[in-house]
C-alpha cells in the first residue's frame, strides 16, 4: 500500500513533541493498520525507533493511504 504523508505532517517533524520520529516510521505504523479507513481517524500508540512514542491521523484515499498528521507524546 502506498503511504502518502502530507505537507502538514511533514511541518509537525520538525517540532519538539515529534522529535526523533522519522518519516521511515510513519510509513511503518501507517501500513501496519489492518483494513481500509473510510474517514480519518486517530490510531494510538505506535513506536518510534528511537523509543518515542506517536499517535496518527490517517485516512484511505483512492490513490494510497493518507496520513494527515503526527501527534508525538
Amino acid at each position: 500500500m502506498r503511504v502518502i504523508i502530507t505537507e502538514h505532517a511533514r511541518k509537525r517533524l520538525k517540532d519538539y513533541r515529534q522529535d526523533s520520529i522519522t518519516v521511515a516510521d510513519i510509513i511503518s505504523a501507517a501500513s501496519s493498520v489492518p483494513g481500509k479507513i473510510p474517514t480519518a481517524t486517530r490510531f494510538r500508540g505506535f513506536l518510534a525507533k528511537s523509543g518515542r512514542v506517536f499517535d496518527l491521523v490517517a485516512k484511505d484515499i483512492p490513490t494510497g493511504r493518507l496520513v494527515i498528521t503526527i501527534i508525538g507524546k
